[in-house]
């Protein structure tokens, strides 16, 4: 990862104004790379190292795609993209999971992802479309099925591979932990997942452009009708691929330009991301006013009488 001069730009701000009176204030650091892996612009420090929790999906799906395991099993587009979503566990969404499951012969016991709150299968569960893909790795690869969640487990050892060619450094250097659904996640600098990103959205590798062909293709796939990754991703045409993660972290590539940007809310607020992520696509160009006006309608006026606003700029390096 390379740096121009190293300016130091503030955080953005992103403020809950009640009437124009301001309530709350969030402090939101954000990086723009390029597919060298270059930091072309920053708010706060492009160093940060935070997880990368769910945004990691599209790259923990490399798994299905490098391994033949969709050819094998005669997966769908449709089924990527729930492999690499947060779904809303409708009927839709969990019937294409048990659909992974089906075709790989895997019996849906074998999910170890929770089962949400109110619901009664872990196919409701918003990470079980990676979780399926997962198991459908190992069946395919004869690999066990029982521990599959575990650090040194195959198919986690060749994830985090993938990731490590990607970032140009030692699988062993990674620092994990467990997310929330029991996988694995990862300890990145902003400016590794911005990098990621480029690389995701760069169109030179094609097992990452049929994992960004599945996501664009079927937004409602990666999280639902009226929820910010679909609706930006269905708004842009094809412009943009994106997935966020909790704890304030969403990633955005612009595709065919080989260009990545990487928003971490220091307090984990989910409105401010989605705020300050609308900010900086309008003042990158990555969407167009119609596009920012519309997200903008749903995501910038959360109640009656309130409404959040962003301050401040990224800076070019």
């Amino acid at each position: 990862m390379t740096m121009g001069k190293r300016t130091q730009a503030p955080p953005l701000e992103v403020r809950l104004l009640r009437e124009g009176i301001i309530e709350s204030r969030h402090t939101v650091q954000a990086v723009v790379c390029d597919d060298r892996g270059r930091v072309l612009s920053v708010a706060g420090n492009a160093e940060t190292a935070t997880f990368v929790r769910s945004a990691l999906k599209p790259f923990q799906a490399l798994a299905t795609t490098t391994t033949g395991t969709l050819e094998r099993y005669e997966l769908s587009d449709r089924d990527l993209a729930i492999i690499c979503s947060s779904h809303k566990g409708t009927l839709k969404q969990v019937r294409q999971v048990f659909n992974i499951l089906w075709r790989a012969d895997v019996d849906p016991s074998a999910l170890q992802c929770p089962v949400p709150e109110g619901k009664r299968s872990r196919l409701e569960y918003n990470c079980s479309g990676k979780h399926a893909g997962m198991l459908a790795v190992c069946q395919q690869r004869n690999w066990s099925l029982h521990d599959y969640l575990e650090r040194k487990h195959p198919v986690q050892q060749l994830i985090i591979n993938k990731i490590a060619e990607l970032l140009k450094m030692p699988a062993a250097e990674f620092i994990s932990a467990h997310d929330d659904c029991g996988a694995p996640t990862y300890l990145m600098q902003l400016s590794q997942m911005g990098w990621l990103y480029s690389q995701l959205a760069s169109g030179s590798n094609w097992d990452m452009e049929r994992i960004v062909r599945a996501m664009t293709h079927h937004p409602t796939m990666i999280s639902a009708e009226g929820q910010f990754d679909t609706d930006l991703m269905r708004l842009a045409s094809g412009d943009v691929v994106c997935k966020s993660g909790a704890e304030g972290i969403i990633c955005v590539g612009r595709l065919g330009e080989g260009m990545g940007l990487a928003i971490k809310v220091m307090d984990g607020a989910t409105r401010a991301k989605y705020a300050a992520a609308i900010h900086i696509l309008q003042q990158l160009g990555w969407i167009n006013p119609s596009v920012a006006e519309a997200l903008s309608e749903r995501f910038m006026n959360p109640r009656k009488y309130t409404r959040l606003e962003v301050v401040g700029e990224l800076s070019i390096l």
